[in-house]
């Protein structure tokens, strides 16, 4: 039955398929460690966890409910116990009496609850709706979007290549793209299938989700039509998505604006242009010289924005946007750094890269892919035209050290002469090489269907269903994170740098559990905290956790926080 197994009957016939489910029933317990994770199932259950219920069939027969696996899931991510495998180090008895169970379950059972639940396949239909429920809760005017790089060491699938900026190498990973807010949080994220860029996964996959998504209430609408510059919302993301044609085309489409850096930038604007400016950030207000002037690109009319700093640089940013005010553009670009932090935090706390089941699947046949023989004979040529572009620079060197007309006849001239002419050959057999190269490629599909590969490298992808489940959870457990800590910030002057530290410190607090079936209450009684501010901003927390009288899921007890005294 397994270490901390009390219920021995109920699992047998549970074992044997004679009962349904298993009811979550809870019993006094006293000292669980890590029993601060109870103060945040009002936030979980506010920010979606049990809404997968609209979603998925429940579990028939057996003894746990998926209820339970899905808190448990969101119990240990908030914990920081980032795979199934570490369960195995923790108390199963403890943990099982914080789900109004037993213990927990094994990890191959908790890896096979988890397989019931992807196998019925509506990870995006939860996930829609769930994004569906955030954004209308917020209707926000700005979308940050970005790439990040789930790497993969494994010899199971075959993925092609990304720059993962972090370690300054390209690896093999699957791109995730990720739609958040201003302030970091997440909404949603799309998985490109091979190695598709930002532009084709924004027109194929996250436009067309945020304009179902994006509710167009009355007064924006009215905004719209009387302020023809007014958009339905903007975009904020890095030079990967820079193109002006398609910044024009989003607009014209779909009256969507953008603000991204320019690149390719090669003038410089006059120092007497720019004004200090005061910017509002998370950090604080900010000076900066900024200086804004009119500019097209490919036919696209846009608002370019420079700031220029102390050491006279010149970072240029360009916005479709015709209405927002200089400081907010330059804030909102700037403030990129949020979703940076967001991915790096999810990576380090929650462990967003971890795979929880291993597998693959195939790609669609007709689906088009760079054609590998394309990219490397590109390469090829990248590599010859950077050696021809040395050989001319060394020729041009060479030429501007030419001996003094009366040595003419000297060794000194001879020996000039010889380099010359070696450079020389070279120069004309690099162009040779640089012809025959691009005659090569000409005749070589840029793209073919993935069925067209070689069998040894034909691309394929990790399974996804339970991945999307994984992050899903993670999102939740993030938000609820974050909404706790926003309510314990105001009694924190630092909170910025004090407030997660915190959350944290409570989540690993002792708890006693009261049960009360006759009263239908459960009491979470948290031990103490270090010091008399943090037992002051826990209380008022809890006094507000208690007037929304919430239930522990699958029971009719009324969840009762406190802190308890000895």
């Amino acid at each position: 039955m397994g270490v901390g197994a009390t219920r021995i009957e109920e699992r047998l016939l549970s074992s044997f398929g004679f009962v349904d489910v298993h009811p979550v029933c809870f019993e006094h317990c006293r000292s669980i460690s890590g029993g601060g994770v109870m103060l945040l199932l009002p936030f979980l259950i506010e920010c979606g966890l049990l809404s997968y219920r609209t979603h998925y069939a429940p579990r028939g027969r057996g003894y746990y409910d998926f209820d339970s696996l899905f808190i448990l899931m969101a119990f240990l991510q908030l914990s920081r116990i980032k795979s199934f495998e570490q369960t195995k180090q923790l108390n199963p008895g403890e943990w099982g009496k914080m789900i109004g169970f037993d213990r927990i379950p094994e990890v191959k059972k908790l890896r096979g609850l988890v397989r019931e639940i992807t196998d019925q396949k509506r990870c995006d239909s939860w996930g829609a709706d769930l994004s569906a429920q955030w954004i209308g809760s917020q209707t926000p005017e700005i979308y940050y979007v970005d790439g990040h790089v789930q790497v993969y060491h494994g010899t199971l699938a075959t993925l092609g290549k990304k720059h993962v900026s972090r370690q300054r190498l390209c690896l093999p990973g699957m791109m995730e793209y990720w739609v958040n807010t201003c302030d970091g949080m997440p909404f949603f994220f799309v998985t490109a299938e091979v190695n598709e860029r930002m532009i084709e996964m924004l027109e194929g996959e996250i436009i067309p989700r945020l304009l179902e998504l994006h509710p167009v209430d009355g007064q924006q609408q009215a905004l719209m039509e009387e302020n023809p510059d007014h958009p339905v919302f903007t975009l904020v993301f890095d030079r990967e998505g820079y193109s002006p044609v398609f910044f024009k085309r989003l607009w014209d489409n779909h009256r969507i604006a953008v603000i991204t850096y320019r690149k390719n930038v090669k003038e410089t604007w006059d120092e007497a242009l720019f004004s200090e400016q005061e910017i509002e950030t998370d950090l604080g207000s900010a000076n900066m010289k900024l200086a804004e002037q009119e500019t097209s690109l490919n036919g696209c009319t846009m608002r370019e924005v420079r700031k220029i700093s102390d050491e006279k640089h010149q970072t240029s940013i360009v916005t479709t946007n015709k209405i927002l005010p200089l400081t907010l553009i330059a804030a909102y670009m700037f403030g990129r750094w949020v979703q940076e932090n967001f991915f790096r935090y999810m990576r380090q706390e929650y462990s967003l890269d971890k795979i929880i089941q291993y597998g693959v699947e195939q790609i669609d046949d007709d689906f088009k892919v760079v054609n590998r023989e394309y990219s490397n004979i590109t390469y090829r040529i990248k590599k010859e035209r950077e050696k021809l572009s040395r050989r001319k620079a060394q020729l041009y060197n060479h030429q501007r050290t030419s001996p003094e007309p009366q040595e003419i006849q000297s060794k000194p001239m001879a020996n000039w002469i010889k380099k010359q002419t070696e450079l020389l050959e070279e120069i004309d057999k690099l162009e040779g090489e640089i012809e025959n190269l691009l005659a090569e490629r000409s005749g070589i599909p840029y793209k073919i269907a993935v069925s067209q590969m070689p069998p040894e490298v034909r691309y394929n992808k990790l399974e996804s269903e339970s991945k999307h489940l994984q992050n899903m959870v993670k999102m939740i457990c993030y938000r609820a994170e974050t909404a706790f800590a926003n309510r314990l910030a105001p009694f924190y002057s630092k909170a910025r740098d004090e407030i997660r530290s915190l959350v944290k410190s409570i989540i690993k607090q002792q708890i006693d559990l009261r049960p009360d079936y006759q009263n239908n209450t459960l009491e979470v009684l948290l031990y103490p905290l270090a010091n008399r501010r943090s037992y002051k901003a826990v209380q008022r927390v809890m006094d507000t956790l208690n007037r929304t009288e919430t239930k522990y899921p699958g029971t009719h007890l009324r969840l009762i926080y406190k802190i308890a005294t000895f």
